[in-house]
């Protein structure tokens, strides 16, 4: 079976291999399905229908009938054999949407009679497509499908005529949003597929070029529901590969590949993770064509945008993700110059700049300045008259920096970060840009909370009114990402604010966050999901109303939750964070054994922190944390009786103040030394652990 199936019925020597049920391994099979056009899908079904109609002694008629009609109609005995394939059909049915979707449902009810049970298929899972009912008889609200079909020659015209011209495409989108559904994607896909069985090479070519336009134009559209506009662009994109492969047409699969990949990127439905996965792998199916030698230009576009999945990665090592990120940047910099092309240089430049702002290796004040720089650089280029919303984009972005920036005032980086997102929300209206206007009101909110001039209260509400204003826009069905982001922003002012009552504003903190977990889960956004744990456990910790002992505890859960994703392999700052709210809480509680793991695990991040560190300042830094935890550490240890252990902390303690001392490159051996002596004292400095 190719590792790619298992058994799901019980196997013995006596089992009779007509009748052993096999399912593909998680996840495998939706991955296939999504990435097969409908009309193939389809044909496999019949085929096989036929096959399994035949074995069972029915013709096809018959047996059609048979996965429609209720069990309780018959005694025959055949349910047993059918229901399998009933099951599976339903399956591959439900992830096509539209009317499929309706049929795959009538196939669970009826599965439902043969299993005396009230268990189906999860109708509403995420990655599940459900469409409004197409009527023969149309209105406002549900539209037929020859409306559907009249629409869809409609804008593939308006794109022939206007070139690809969003400013007339566009327009017409939005005044048919209601067909912007997956009814709309099911007819692209079948029109596309018969037209191309029909017509010659050269004019399907020319079709399947404005497709392929259009579905960039739609994964671009800002209005309707954006989850939606994604999958007609994927649909768009997969529909028209069928036309132009890598054998026929190298250079433009490649770019149907990179657009794929783009498309990917930005998917709404679907494991966000796994679609991260699948754009990487469009991104490096199309530098397989795009070479720096060949395609320059491409192959620097593509480097681009693979740095952009890298840097949203979710699966593998997050630090890593990143350093990938920034070596693609770089790549693709050696081709996209200042001189030669502006704009794009301006736009790696921006991408640059965030890339190193999440950084986490090296030292965090360091990257936070390369990346200041990097937005600055794209500035130059980027001005308010010639690329507004990219000099928009980019303020947002140098606010973000400036917010988080360790040198320098703090005070002041915070009152440049609002001055930059103000400058932002002049170019960013809620009625032209909503959504970028929606984002950059998130950001100021930020910045609000954690400003330090004028009155802290005040700003507080700032905040608060700012994230409110963002999700105005921000709503759970179309921004489910963004929306819960900004339930994390604002759970986090009503943490620490200051009007109204304390335990309301506690109240509505944790509610915040519970909200952004129902987003937020583990699966799907590790990180994330780990950084609202910890918010939550600090409410927890904090809050007034219910007992006291059960807010503890819950709080101890939280920050042992948000530990899970927050290795000290994987962030150490952030465990570093956590692990201090979780050890903090278990000191006071006078849980001595929790808090020493607690301490132990910090120190193991200040460890893997300061070897990342680059200079001596910021080794400096991390050794006075460190300082710090070990004397609760020690205390820990005198609280339980363990003087043993105690003493061992201090010694170690010491011992590492000795290494920082013998690793610190200004200090170098008085008078007349051997300059191989000082050679391999360097050497030596290298190789110390810490």
């Amino acid at each position: 079976m190719s590792g790619l199936l298992q058994s799901i019925t019980p196997v013995d020597q006596d089992s009779n291999p007509d009748y052993i049920e096999y399912e593909f391994k998680p996840g495998l099979k939706e991955l296939l399905v999504d990435s097969v056009p409908i009309s193939k899908t389809l044909s496999v079904l019949d085929t096989v229908s036929e096959f399994v109609a035949d074995h069972l002694g029915l013709s096809v008629k018959d047996f059609e009938a048979r996965l429609l009609t209720p069990a309780t109609a018959s005694n025959d005995g055949l349910e047993e054999k059918i229901r399998p394939f009933a099951h599976l059909k339903a399956q591959v049915l439900g992830r096509l949407g539209g009317e499929y979707a309706r049929l795959a449902e009538q196939l669970l009810k009826n599965e439902e009679l043969v299993e005396d049970t009230n268990s189906t298929e999860d109708a509403n899972s995420e990655d599940n497509r459900t469409a409004p009912s197409i009527s023969e008889i149309p209105t406002p609200d549900h539209p037929s499908s020859q409306d559907y079909l009249q629409f869809l020659e409609q804008v593939l015209q308006a794109t022939v005529d206007s070139k690809g011209n969003p400013k007339v495409v566009y327009p017409l989108l939005e005044a048919n949003l209601n067909k912007l559904d997956d009814n709309f994607l099911d007819i692209l896909q079948t029109w596309a597929s018969d037209r191309f069985s029909e017509l010659e090479p050269e004019t399907t070519e020319a079709i399947a070029r404005v497709i392929g336009e259009f579905s960039s134009l739609i994964r671009d559209f800002p209005l309707g529901n954006k989850a939606s506009n994604m999958e007609i662009a994927i649909a768009g994109y997969q529909t028209i590969i069928t036309v132009f492969t890598r054998e026929s047409k190298s250079e433009t699969w490649a770019t149907i590949q990179n657009n794929l990949g783009n498309a990917y990127r930005d998917r709404i439905r679907g494991e966000r993770a796994l679609n991260l996965e699948k754009a990487i792998a469009q991104y490096q199916l199309a530098l397989s064509v795009y070479t720096k030698q060949n395609f320059p230009i491409q192959w620097a576009g593509t480097q681009n945008n693979l740095g952009n999945a890298y840097r949203d990665r979710i699966r593998g090592e997050r630090a890593l993700n990143l350093e990938r990120a920034i070596e693609a940047y770089q790549l693709a910099l050696s081709v996209r110059t200042k001189s030669d092309f502006p704009y794009h240089w301006a736009q790696t430049q921006n991408n640059l700049g965030l890339a190193y702002r999440n950084r986490i290796r090296d030292d965090r004040a360091l990257n936070l300045e390369l990346a200041i720089e990097a937005y600055q650089r794209a500035l130059s280029v980027y001005t308010k008259s010639n690329f507004p919303y990219d000099w928009a984009q980019t303020q947002n972005n140098l606010g973000i920096a400036y917010r988080n920036r360790i040198r320098s005032d703090r005070a002041l980086n915070l009152e440049r970060a609002i001055e930059a997102y103000q400058l932002a929300l002049s170019v960013y209206t809620k009625s032209d840009f909503p959504i970028d206007w929606a984002r950059t009101q998130n950001n100021l909110g930020i910045a609000y909370r954690n400003r330090i001039r004028d009155n802290r209260a005040l700003n507080l509400e700032l905040a608060i009114e700012a994230y409110q204003l963002a999700l105005s826009v921000y709503t759970k069905s179309d921004f489910p990402i963004d929306w819960a982001r900004t339930q994390n922003n604002l759970g986090n002012a009503y943490l620490y604010r200051i009007y109204q009552d304390r335990a309301d504003n506690l109240e509505n903190a944790i509610a915040a966050y519970q909200q952004a977990l129902t987003v937020r889960t583990k699966s799907d956004f590790p990180i994330n999901w780990a950084v609202t744990q910890n918010n939550l456990g600090i409410a927890y910790r904090y809050r007034i109303r219910g007992d006291r002992q059960e807010n503890l505890k819950q709080a101890i859960v939280a920050y042992q939750l948000a530990l899970e994703v927050h290795t000290k392999e994987a962030n150490p700052i952030e465990c570093l964070r956590t692990s201090r709210n979780l050890r903090h809480l278990h000191f006071k509680q006078g849980n001595w054994q929790t808090a020493i793991d607690a301490y132990q695990q910090a120190i193991a991040a200040l460890q893997l922190s300061r070897s990342w560190a680059m200079n001596d300042q910021r080794r400096q830094e991390i050794m006075a944390e460190a300082i710090a935890v070990y004397q609760k550490l020690v205390q820990a240890y005198i609280n339980i009786e363990q003087s043993d252990k105690a003493i061992e902390t201090v010694e170690r303690s010491k011992d590492r103040n000795l290494v920082e001392l013998l690793t610190n490159r200004d200090l170098y051996p008085k008078g007349n030394v051997p300059q191989e002596i000082i050679t391999e004292l360097d050497r030596l400095r290298r190789e110390i652990p810490w």
